[in-house]
């Protein structure tokens, strides 16, 4: 018996997996809140500019402040990412170089975000 498959059938993946969506609207939310948390971010650097350290730093330490810098930067990292890894599916097409930089890209952002929450931190707690 012959094989009757379409070759849309044997691409790679088999079909859809049905992320698409899913990252589809991950990415539109992230940047719906990216775009809500712009108007304070304009707000702090304005804060913040002419300013020292010391006066810069209580501003950040602040508790809404510091909630606001850790939930834009996080947002900011998922949203990078997620751009990235479009990017990276789209124009990368060796298996093995995609994986690596999808690795790379991901642990960059690990790497990022555990330093900003760690340096928010250090501000809120007058480490």
């Amino acid at each position: 018996m012959s094989d009757i498959t379409h070759p849309l059938a044997r691409a790679r993946g088999h079909g859809s997996a049905r992320s698409g969506v899913r990252h589809w609207v991950a990415q539109r939310f992230s940047a719906v809140l990216l775009l809500l948390l712009l108007p304070w971010l304009v707000y702090a650097l304005f804060s913040v500019a002419g300013a020292d350290h010391a006066a810069a730093a209580r501003f950040a330490a602040r508790p809404w402040n510091a909630a606001l810098l850790l939930l834009s930067l996080l947002t900011l990292l998922y949203h990078a990412v997620l751009g990235m890894q479009v990017v990276i599916e789209d124009y990368v097409h060796s298996r093995a170089l995609e994986l690596a930089l999808h690795f790379i890209v991901r642990a960059g952002a690990v790497f990022a975000a555990a330093l900003g929450v760690i340096h928010v931190a250090k501000l809120v707690l007058g480490a």
